[in-house]
């Protein structure tokens, strides 16, 4: 096994003086005098956040944070089939509980290691009481995102992403464990519960309610009686509103990373007033309502600007999924995952599938529905980061005593001895 060596995050000061200069010579576009948010990101807000960045934004003081908040290491990964050995960074927190059960976190785009920073002290929370059980938690930065290495060759497909996962689990010496993810968390904690579900793998939960309508009575005759028989809710219908809205309106970003991630990163690594309205959008559209501060924004955006291999690395996971047999990140080819699966519905997230089409992709056994809070900050796509407790409360109710998935690690059901 490969040894872990602490790490914390220390961008050096000449990247910090070329973002200055660079900040200097900004060149904003024109906008036309009704165009709203309909044409992009609106040019005030920018012109706000580059004015904050330059003159009062201080990433030392949320660097510090983030080194005394998140515990990080790094340690190499061997990855199969001629990818060789990646450097891959991780937050690492455990809890007092010696029996907690060991859970990897995976993040999605454009979102980063800092998607765990709410959840990592609730869910290494104990309680002598045993009101819930408690985690040992792993935030993993997947390769090319963060200060993790990036993948040196093309074809590093999210079942690669889910090796080094696995890989780094083990490495930590947690033979069984749980997962969970949303955006691309959720292909890829699908492909370690496909993979290496039973053995190492033992329960995975998603924050996206994904799946297709069980049209086959034949393979789904329950679900096919309930869906036929059973009318959509009103938060569904909304949600079938918001993906078509999506598709139309939103999806601009998806088809150039899954075609020419390379194109559109000489713009994006060059111009960090680029990358801000690249990410941004995405940061306020895809959330219900979150108050995102402007300094908030600017530490997730100079996560991305200062990450190890640049911000085109994190885009080359899109033209890899894009062009593998998988074809695209909505794909549930190869069959379902056999181990306890549990969902999280937030009525702001691109997509809120019926459950009797989330039933279809796999064995699902829990199922936290916070879609009756409506569209006023109820949660959206960064459920980890908006709704925290919510979230975090779902996971406990999944794995606590009585519960759907207690006791699916042999002897870490996540509570103290007696």
């Amino acid at each position: 096994m490969s040894t872990e060596v602490p790490f914390k995050i220390s961008i050096p000061d000449t990247q910090l003086e070329l973002l200055r200069k660079k900040l200097d010579l900004v060149t904003f576009p024109d906008e036309l005098e009704d165009a709203g948010s309909r044409y992009g990101v609106p040019l005030a807000d920018i012109k706000r956040l580059v004015a904050r960045w330059k003159d009062g934004f201080d990433w030392r003081v949320e660097e510090a944070k983030l080194n005394e908040e998140m515990p990080q290491f790094t340690r190499d990964i061997e990855v199969s089939d001629g990818h060789g050995t990646l450097n891959v960074h991780y937050v690492h927190k455990r809890s007092e509980v010696d029996g907690a059960i060991p859970l990897l976190f995976v993040h999605g785009w454009p979102g980063s290691f800092i998607e765990s920073r709410k959840i990592l002290p609730l869910l290494t929370e104990s309680s002598r009481d045993g009101d819930f059980p408690s985690f040992h938690v792993v935030a993993l930065s997947l390769p090319g995102f963060g200060f993790s290495e990036a993948p040196k060759k093309s074809g590093f497909t999210p079942d690669y992403h889910a090796e080094v996962g696995h890989k780094l689990m083990l490495s930590l010496g947690y033979n069984e464990y749980v997962t969970q993810g949303g955006d691309w968390g959720y292909v890829i904690t699908r492909k370690i519960a496909m993979k290496y579900g039973g053995t190492h793998s033992k329960a995975w939960h998603t924050n996206m309610s994904m799946g297709f309508p069980p049209l086959n009575p034949l393979s789904h005759p329950i679900l096919f009686l309930q869906w036929m028989l059973t009318p959509y809710s009103e938060p569904e219908k909304a949600g079938f509103t918001r993906w078509k809205q999506f598709q139309k309106e939103e999806n601009g970003y998806y088809i150039l990373q899954c075609n020419k991630p390379q194109t559109v990163g000489y713009a994006l690594a060059d111009s960090p007033v680029g990358l801000l309205g690249w990410i941004y959008e995405g940061l306020v559209n895809w959330t219900d309502e979150y108050p995102w501060t402007d300094d908030e924004v600017l530490t997730w955006i100079s996560i991305y600007l200062f990450s190890r291999a640049g911000p085109t690395a994190s885009f080359r996971i899109y033209y890899e999924a894009q062009h593998s047999k998988d074809s695209g990140f909505i794909s549930l080819t190869g069959g379902n995952p056999k181990i306890p699966m549990g969902v999280s519905r937030f009525p702001k997230d691109m997509v809120v599938a019926p459950m009797s089409w989330i039933k279809t992709t796999g064995n699902l056994v829990f199922a936290g529905d916070h879609t009756s809070v409506g569209t006023n900050k109820g949660g959206g796509h960064f459920a980890a980061y908006e709704r925290p407790e919510a979230l975090v409360e779902d996971l406990r109710n999944m794995f606590r005593r009585g519960g759907p998935a207690f006791g699916v690690t042999s002897k870490k059901g996540g509570y103290f001895d007696k």
